[in-house]
């Protein structure tokens, strides 16, 4: 990762998950919460009795320092992680939570230990997805593969990540004897796609490893099939190649991503409201946006975040 220590740009990110058991999360939370706020470390992380999942960022001893506690939890010896560079915080706070599961899929017994697909690195995923044979599925939610996916890739049109079973069973004779490859974010909810389609019966399921993500960092602008921006779960809001942000800011009303163009719809107001939202809010809601939008404005002009933001 040595390319992305620059300068100019002292925090890292780090996005991290380890399915492995864990039979008492809760006993965990209190000692991982405090090192994390110990080393300046903010962000989020889910413990579940299957595992750890989440995005934190700090500086470089911060993050190695937490990455060093999370290893030593059981099962975690080998964590790998994903790492880019942010210049500014891209987190309110800390949060440590205890969660039923640390991707929400909602079918029981899915144990991505037990049964997974085939991990394809990200410089052998081109020649997969560009084989007619193979049918290629964005497992995230419909906002996020709006603004970017990989070229022929299909969109489940789904809001969560649970409404995905269904929508792979509905397909099952579909996919019946074709090469399936998924591919997510950071890699997590293939995890468990590969495992729930496994189970499902389906023979041939790939899946890129280190996700989007992974991708984006290593495989060079002029030969990826990558279009758009990969959306995350910060204020970076979406990144790019060399996972620099591209341009993408949050509607604040409705937590949405918004393109540059979508700036100059008549519908967008800096904090109050998008063409995603406008028409499901009343002018109650936007009243109230205005005034959160106003003392946000406030606290920068008096250099501080205001946190509500």
């Amino acid at each position: 990762m040595s390319s992305l220590r620059q300068e100019n740009s002292p925090l890292v990110v780090a996005a991290l998950y380890k399915f492995t058991r864990l039979d008492d999360p809760s006993q965990l939370r209190g000692a991982l919460a405090h090192v994390c706020c110990a080393n300046g470390v903010k962000g989020t992380l889910l413990l579940a009795r299957e595992g750890i999942n989440g995005t934190i960022a700090g500086s470089r001893t911060g993050i190695d320092a937490v990455l060093a506690h999370i290893r030593a939890l059981p099962g975690c010896a080998d964590l790998e992680h994903k790492e880019s560079l942010a210049d500014e915080m891209p987190f309110h706070r800390m949060k440590v939570r205890l969660k039923r599961e640390i991707v929400t899929m909602g079918v029981e017994d899915i144990d991505p230990n037990q049964i997974v697909g085939t991990y394809v690195e990200a410089s052998e995923w081109n020649d997969l997805i560009s084989d007619p044979d193979t049918v290629v599925i964005d497992t995230r939610n419909d906002y996020e593969y709006a603004i970017g996916t990989f070229q022929g890739a299909i969109d489940p049109h789904t809001s969560s990540f649970s409404e995905f079973p269904d929508w792979f069973r509905s397909k099952h004779n579909e996919f019946a004897g074709k090469k399936i490859a998924m591919f997510c974010t950071g890699g997590i909810r293939c995890e468990k796609s590969t495992a729930f389609a496994k189970q499902a019966g389906a023979e041939e399921v790939y899946h890129l490893k280190g996700g989007i993500l992974k991708y984006l960092e290593l495989v060079p602008p002029e030969e990826s099939l990558w279009q758009g921006g990969c959306f995350v779960f910060d204020e970076r809001v979406s990144v790019g190649h060399g996972l620099e942000p591209d341009g993408h800011v949050l509607c604040r009303a409705c937590r949405m991503p918004l393109a540059p163009d979508d700036l100059a719809s008549p519908l967008y107001e800096e904090g109050v409201s998008c063409h995603h939202c406008h028409d499901s809010r009343s002018e109650e809601d936007r009243a109230r946006y205005r005034e959160r939008h106003k003392q946000v404005k406030l606290a920068e002009q008096r250099g501080r975040k205001h946190v509500g933001s």
